[in-house]
């Protein structure tokens, strides 16, 4: 080794730079196909769906517009077709979940099964409403509870 010798390089170790924007972005995504699915299986009940068509009717009243009947009782005959959206969009967001390990939306998968059960068209297993609408319900509220629960430790955290 020559010291006199000035054309050496001393190295540095390399640093892998992580693209945290890129990661934020595919989690951002993955909350609004979750939500996309659940929102959808909600439509498919029809308690639920009588719901919002009421409040809509009472929302159009508030500016002088009234509507009788159900307006939007043609979503009846989509009821099949969009719980069956919302179940396969839940399923490709399971499997997402599960490949990619994002933690951040676990409590939205939770919320969406409820909501998937909360929406069950089946008109043949109408004796059983009650009990998917209380168990659907409950799993929403647990859900909403775990998201709440999260985001005061979130803040605690930072004090």
């Amino acid at each position: 080794m020559d010291c006199c010798h000035t054309s050496h390089k001393h190295s540095k170790p390399i640093e892998k730079k992580v693209d945290v924007n890129k990661d934020h972005k595919k989690e951002k995504y993955l909350n609004y196909f979750s939500s996309f699915s659940g929102f959808s299986g909600i439509f498919s009940s029809y308690q639920v769906c009588h719901s919002i068509c009421l409040g809509v009717i009472a929302l159009l009243s508030l500016i002088g517009i009234t509507l009788t009947g159900l307006p939007f009782l043609f979503l009846q005959k989509l009821a099949l077709p969009l719980w069956t959206i919302a179940l396969i969009l839940f399923a490709i967001s399971i499997f997402i979940y599960i490949k990619h390990k994002h933690h951040k939306i676990k409590n939205l998968l939770i919320f969406n099964s409820g909501a998937i059960i909360v929406g069950i068209p089946f008109e043949n297993l109408a004796f059983l409403r009650n009990y998917f609408l209380v168990i659907g319900f409950s799993i929403i509220i647990f859900s909403l509870y775990l998201i709440i629960k999260k985001r005061f430790e979130v803040k605690y955290e930072k004090i």
